[in-house]
């Protein structure tokens, strides 16, 4: 795509944007999401070992947050819903599969809260179709890559991908107000914006190299 577009780049460079710029880039204000949220846990390989990445969006499918751990128990559910509480606050219920350990995080959380906030769990499989969709979104991304030789360079990777994708669905703001993202010479994200939704895209810096190449893969 960065050939098409006259720019000649090494694959390591874009790389090496990635894990400098994904943090910086994360600092985007995010849209509200909803209270009735789908939970499900996925599987990634870092050095041929497979690795557990928790992701929850809510039932619009706007994405809640996501976590990497390396174990799928009790304690990697409970930091990831601790994670996700924090910025949205507490859902009023949460969707799950058949997995205990979301079940005991869950009820865990409602153990040391009001009973007035207790988080509602419901087990419905048909419900978490929604991020089983969202799911695929990620994996197509993740399966043409040769594959994650460090947990810390999967983590920052996967959080790029999952903020384009956040960006795609309208979920992302800039600080200083909704502004189109723009590239000299040319609104390269006319797409992200459907007629039919509000959206309210990042307005990127073309001189920081990473951004660049979010940009023109958001075309």
């Amino acid at each position: 795509m960065l050939a098409e577009r006259g720019v000649e780049v090494d694959h390591s460079s874009v790389d090496r944007w990635v894990q400098k710029f994904t943090p910086q880039f994360r600092k985007g204000q995010k849209r509200p999401v909803g209270t009735s949220w789908r939970m499900d846990e996925t599987y990634i390989r870092i050095k041929g070992q497979w690795k557990y990445r928790y992701r929850a969006v809510d039932k619009r499918g706007q994405t809640v947050d996501f976590l990497l751990t390396a174990h799928r128990d009790k304690q990697a559910a409970l930091r990831f819903l601790q994670k996700a509480i924090g910025p949205h606050g507490r859902p009023v219920k949460v969707t799950i599969d058949q997995s205990g350990a979301n079940t005991a995080a869950l009820i865990a959380l409602n153990t040391d809260a009001d009973a007035d906030s207790n988080i509602g769990i419901r087990q419905r499989k048909y419900l978490n179709n929604v991020i089983e969709q969202d799911h695929r979104a990620i994996k197509r991304l993740i399966q043409p890559m040769l594959g994650f030789q460090t947990f810390a360079s999967a983590q920052t990777t996967l959080q790029g991908i999952e903020l384009m994708h956040m960006i795609k669905k309208g979920q992302m703001c800039n600080p200083s107000g909704c502004q189109a993202v723009l590239f000299p010479r040319r609104l390269i994200a006319p797409d992200i914006s459907a007629s039919s939704r509000k959206t309210c895209p990042i307005k990127i810096n073309a001189t920081e190299p990473f951004i660049f190449v979010q940009a023109v893969m958001l075309i």
